[in-house]
């Protein structure tokens, strides 16, 4: 199996619905091409990782002076670049770790969530609820994704709509630099985008349990 087909495998059982995962996938496979041996798999975990490290450092730096926004909005750039790489570039060089990479990318990026909450916590002092239910929501999509891939097999990261992380993160971009030009951008951004969420996973909570009774049905004719 050459390199191409590695990665096209990569993406078998991971669905994707959101608007620009065409283009994105395009972007990431000429990384994979060009990138020197010493871009590994792990270095790229390590690199997405730090860029959410910088962002949230950057956004508590910004309680003194909002331009830090901007580099911010670097950090998320490279968060994305080595979170979408590192899996992808695993599978182009025929260096697959299915379980071990989606376990650490979970946990890492769980870990960054909490961390961006608690930096905008720190950042929003008199909105602290706004950190929390951003917190919340956006918890609830990771399990509704996880509950998916338990019933289907398909690890669904979009809840089967046009936003996915990729968008995500430039939303939250666009927000953060917002904010440096109007004031409490930051914070209309957490209650409206949460407010999204909430609606979007309640869709999704009922897509899933539909999933789960039909899977019910079928384990049951089986056992008959």
């Amino acid at each position: 199996m050459n390199n191409e087909e590695s990665a096209v495998q990569r993406v078998r059982n991971r669905k994707r619905t959101n608007i620009l995962h065409k283009p994105e996938f395009a972007v990431i496979e000429f990384f994979c091409r060009i990138l020197p041996p010493f871009f590994t798999p792990n270095v790229l975990t390590a690199i997405g990782f730090m860029g959410s490290l910088l962002t949230c450092v950057a956004i508590l730096l910004a309680v003194q002076n909002k331009y830090y926004m901007i580099l911010a909005c670097v950090g998320l750039a490279i968060q994305w670049w080595g979170d979408s790489l590192d899996g992808r570039m695993a599978y182009y060089r025929n260096q697959p770790r299915k379980w071990y990479g989606w376990i650490l990318d979970m946990n890492l990026d769980w870990i960054s969530t909490g961390l961006m909450a608690l930096s905008i916590h720190f950042y929003l002092p008199d909105s602290q609820y706004a950190a929390f239910l951003f917190m919340a929501t956006y918890g609830h999509a990771y399990i509704l994704a996880l509950m998916r891939y338990k019933i289907t097999d398909i690890y669904l990261i979009d809840a089967d709509g046009p936003l996915g992380p990729t968008e995500t993160r430039i939303l939250l971009g666009m927000s953060l630099f917002l904010e440096i030009f109007i004031t409490d951008f930051l914070f209309w951004f957490g209650i409206v985008g949460s407010a999204l969420l909430i609606i979007i996973n309640t869709v999704d909570s009922l897509k899933v349990l539909k999933l789960a009774d039909q899977k019910d049905i079928e384990e049951r004719k089986l056992k008959q």
